[in-house]
């Protein structure tokens, strides 16, 4: 089993804690009802945000508002921030099985809206909560997911994060060398972006590695670090950490003093924040501090009540609801696949009843179009007979119109020649007479 030490790192992308004057701003907005959807749930989702660290019992009451403004104006991605600060809230609670149910239930939106961050996020708080579980293998695979993705968009800031995550795994499963890889990988970055959040944790999951190597010095320096700027921040949850961390040091380096007021300080801000784990963890400092001190009563004491908060964070109920919430989040998957599959084979389906449609539709217009074609050539034939009809009745008109004036222009011709005849006969007559009297005359 890992010996106690405080390891912070990122679930998410954080925001800027707010100062008192701009939550009054935030909270005019959200309770301005005048004003649109989305600039109340950005409101309500910074205001959630700022509780998370110090209050995260106010920021999931918070966080559970924006829910359900989101549902009721149909607001994906803030429907998936909400679950993703309740799941973190959670998370900072050491109540695993709900925040495992948040977190998936965000990465599912996050899927369906195809948004790669959120996706990127989503993957990593689920590490977290694998990696508080003790199941190391899971909590890298969703760690080197998110990643990939992260490397994918560039997103430098969630490359640092992945970096811190991935370190802290190989912290646990006692893998120095790569733990400080990936840590320092992480601080580089985090202090070229002037990223104090990343900055400060990076500062103590670094002290961690140094601590477990026996290297105190090197640790506390890195711790110190840290604390200035959590400080500074007015982060309690990383103030609590810093403050567990010098009491380990300071106890192995036989400073009960300083160890005891470093133990009791985090315990009280633990308390306040409502962290279960770093209150369990607290008390296994405690009890070491005790043993080292000779106050064995105590020292029961205080792992009685290390064990209590053990047994409700990793009993087996526990265990059982976050392997329902990660089934539940598969069987949601492979549902939305199976949807997802039916709907495009049903857009298939549909292009090729529209293509059927538009053939039949083409076949019917072209019969119409021959049908039509044929009555016009069926009329033509009809009118042409008719017409032919017509003209062979005139041509036998024509005929018998020319018989007749043939037979007509016969008889005058006929007559003509008769006439022609009798011309003849008589113009005869005359000259013969003629003779006959000219040659009386002689």
């Amino acid at each position: 089993m890992k010996k106690f030490i405080y390891i912070v790192i990122f679930s998410t992308l954080l925001h800027q804690l707010c100062d008192a004057q701009n939550l009054d701003s935030l909270w005019r907005v959200y309770n301005d009802k005048s004003q649109a959807d989305t600039n109340r749930l950005k409101a309500i989702d910074d205001i959630a945000w700022s509780y998370n660290n110090n209050n995260p019992d106010t920021a999931i009451v918070l966080a559970n508002e924006e829910l359900k403004l989101a549902k009721a104006s149909k607001q994906k991605e803030y429907e998936a921030k909400a679950l993703n600060t309740i799941g973190i809230c959670y998370e900072n609670q050491g109540n695993y099985p709900e925040a495992l149910k948040n977190d998936f239930a965000s990465l599912k939106i996050y899927e369906e809206m195809k948004d790669k961050r959120g996706i990127a996020m989503s993957y990593n708080n689920i590490g977290i909560i694998y990696k508080g579980q003790g199941n190391y293998a899971e909590a890298l695979k969703m760690y080197f997911t998110s990643l990939k993705i992260k490397e994918e968009i560039n997103d430098n800031k969630g490359i640092a994060v992945s970096y811190m995550t991935i370190g802290s795994v190989y912290y646990l499963q006692d893998n120095y060398t790569e733990a400080l890889k990936n840590l320092f990988a992480c601080l580089t970055i985090m202090e070229k972006i002037k990223d104090k959040w990343g900055i400060a944790n990076s500062y103590i999951n670094i002290g961690a590695v140094y601590y477990t190597q026996g290297n105190y010095p090197k640790a506390v320096e890195n711790y110190f670090a840290a604390l200035k700027i959590k400080e500074e921040m007015r982060d309690k949850n990383g103030i609590a950490a810093c403050y567990g961390n010098l009491g380990k040091v300071y106890t192995k380096l036989h400073k009960t003093k300083e160890a005891q007021n470093y133990l009791n300080q985090t315990l009280q801000i633990s308390k306040e924040i409502g962290s279960n784990d770093y209150i369990k963890e607290t008390y296994l400092g405690l009890t070491v501090l005790d043993s080292t001190m000779g106050n064995y009563k105590a020292a029961f004491e205080h792992y009685k009540l290390y064990t209590i908060y053990s047994d409700s964070l990793n009993n087996e109920e526990t265990q059982k609801k976050s392997l329902q919430a990660s089934m539940e989040y598969e069987f949601d998957k492979k549902e939305i696949a199976n949807k997802a599959a039916q709907e495009k084979l049903d857009a298939i389906n549909a292009e090729e009843k529209q293509k059927q449609k538009i053939i039949i539709y083409a076949v019917v217009g072209l019969l119409l179009l021959v049908g039509v074609f044929a009555i016009f050539m069926f009329n033509r034939f009809r009118i042409t007979n008719r017409q032919k009809a017509i003209i062979e009745q005139q041509k036998v008109l024509v005929d018998k119109a020319y018989e007749e004036l043939h037979e007509k222009n016969k008889e005058v011709m006929d007559s003509i020649y008769y006439a022609r005849r009798i011309q003849t006969a008589l113009i005869t007559s005359e000259k013969y007479i003629e003779n006959v009297f000219n040659r009386l005359m002689k």
